[in-house]
Parts: structure tokens; C-alpha cells; sequence
């Protein structure tokens, strides 16, 4: 008997690996909802900056905004951490479809689709999901955005730890050269001067990061279907995706 929740495809892995076109085409392709699970981090990581916390939460001398307007010269990274799970619980965030293809996401009705894609807010945004009380206060709203008909999960940890019983699950991946290189090309195209050198170190470091982190590590669900998009295409990801999906009785009539 199938459950009567709404069905859910997630898709894992690490930055630079096609999850976000991947998940954008199945979910315009099935007309289901989909979670930009990373937007959600990377937003709380630009609200937190925002709010004047210091995001560097390993550092002794971190200072804390408690409440807006007032400082708290506390170094624990505990504390740090609780003043960002409490911009977390509240974000004013939105995801809106642009006219152009794609999706903008929304701050406190500022659009912030750019900004947060910039590679100061990716570092900030991998230190933040590493805090347990941020990933514990943006659980709960990542699980309520499975709805009818369906929903597409783009993330780190969406068929680990938020939809551990999701029907179809992918881990996308791809070497940190091929990542790298989309990541220059992308830069490149938004007239930003960039270094491929500069860029393998970063997403190597951020790898490194995500899957040594004690909090939902970056780590394939047990039930995953693995695919490595170094030399595939993104429409060659998609037909393995949506192959997948008919065999499970995911696609629309």
C-alpha cells in the first residue's frame, strides 16, 4: 500500500555537480514543488552577516548578536550558533519563479537569487549548516515543503537525514576538476575574474568540510542511485532521472 504522503525525489551531493539544473528540469518536467535546501543555508548565512553576527563561530573572540541591536561579547561557538538558528527560524524567505527560467529567491521581499550564489556566501553557508541548532531549526521547514503533487529536494542531506523514506533518491557527484571548471565558466559569464587554481582549493576545502562534519554529513543515502556527471551532460542526467522516476511511477500522465 503507498503511503498518502506526497512523493518526494532528493538529490544529494556535492556543490558544482548539476543538482540545481537537475533538480529545476524534474521539477518543471513532473510540475512538482521543489526546495533549494542550499538556498535556504545560504540565506542564513546573508541574514546572520546582515545582522552583524561574526560567522566565524570557531573563533574565540566570535561577537553574538542576541537580539537585533544588541551586542553580546560572548566567544562560545555555542552561543553564536543559537543567535543563528534564531535568524533561521525566522527567515522572511521565499522562492519565486523567474520570467526567464529558474527560480528567485526572496528576503524580506529583496531578491537575493545573486547574491547568495557569490563564493564569499557558499563559504559561509557550508560553516553554517555544520551548526546542529541551524540544522535543527531549518528541518522542520524543509520537511512542510512536501506537499501535493510532489516535491523535488536539492541538498546534502535530503535523502539522509529530512526525507529519509523518499521513494527515489540520487546522489550526484562529479570530480572536483569538472566542479571547478562549471564554477570558473559560470564566473567567467557573470564577468568575474577567477582562478581555476583558486576554485579546485575551495571546493576540495568545502568537500572536505561537508563530509567530515559530525551534522548530516555529505554522505550517499544507502539507497541512493550514485551518478557521476563528469562527463555527461546535463540532458543526459535528466534522462537517467526521469528513466528512474517512470520506473517508479513518478511521472505525469
Amino acid at each position: 500500500m503507498m503511503s498518502a504522503d506526497p512523493p518526494v525525489i532528493t538529490v544529494d551531493g556535492p556543490s558544482g555537480a548539476g543538482k540545481g539544473t537537475l533538480c529545476y528540469q524534474l521539477a518543471k518536467r513532473l510540475q512538482w514543488h521543489l526546495l533549494d535546501s542550499g538556498a535556504l543555508y545560504r540565506v542564513t548565512a546573508l541574514a546572520a552577516l546582515e545582522a552583524g553576527i561574526d560567522l566565524s563561530v570557531a573563533d574565540a573572540g566570535a561577537k553574538v548578536l542576541g537580539e537585533p541591536g544588541a551586542a553580546i561579547n560572548d566567544g562560545s561557538a555555542n552561543a553564536v550558533s543559537e543567535a543563528i538558528a534564531a535568524i533561521a527560524r525566522n527567515l522572511a524567505v521565499s522562492f519565486v519563479p523567474s520570467a526567464n527560467g529558474g527560480t528567485r529567491v526572496m528576503l524580506s521581499n529583496s531578491d537575493v537569487s545573486t547574491r547568495i550564489r557569490l563564493d564569499d556566501c557558499s563559504e559561509l553557508a557550508s560553516k553554517v549548516a555544520a551548526l546542529k541548532a541551524v540544522r535543527v531549526a531549518l528541518l522542520e521547514r524543509q520537511k512542510q515543503m512536501a506537499k501535493a503533487p510532489g516535491l523535488v529536494a536539492d541538498g546534502r542531506d535530503m535523502g539522509t537525514v529530512v526525507f529519509p523514506n523518499a521513494p527515489l533518491k540520487f546522489f550526484l557527484t562529479a570530480s572536483s576538476q569538472a566542479r571547478a571548471e562549471r564554477r570558473r565558466d559560470q564566473l567567467l559569464a557573470q564577468g568575474q575574474s577567477v582562478t581555476l587554481a583558486r576554485l579546485l582549493e575551495a571546493i576540495e576545502e568545502r568537500d572536505a568540510r561537508d563530509k567530515s562534519r559530525v551534522e548530516s554529513p555529505l554522505v550517499p543515502a544507502a539507497d541512493a542511485i550514485v551518478v557521476d556527471s563528469t562527463e555527461l551532460s546535463a540532458e543526459q542526467v535528466l534522462v537517467r532521472a526521469l528513466q528512474e522516476a517512470e520506473v517508479r511511477n513518478l511521472l505525469t500522465s
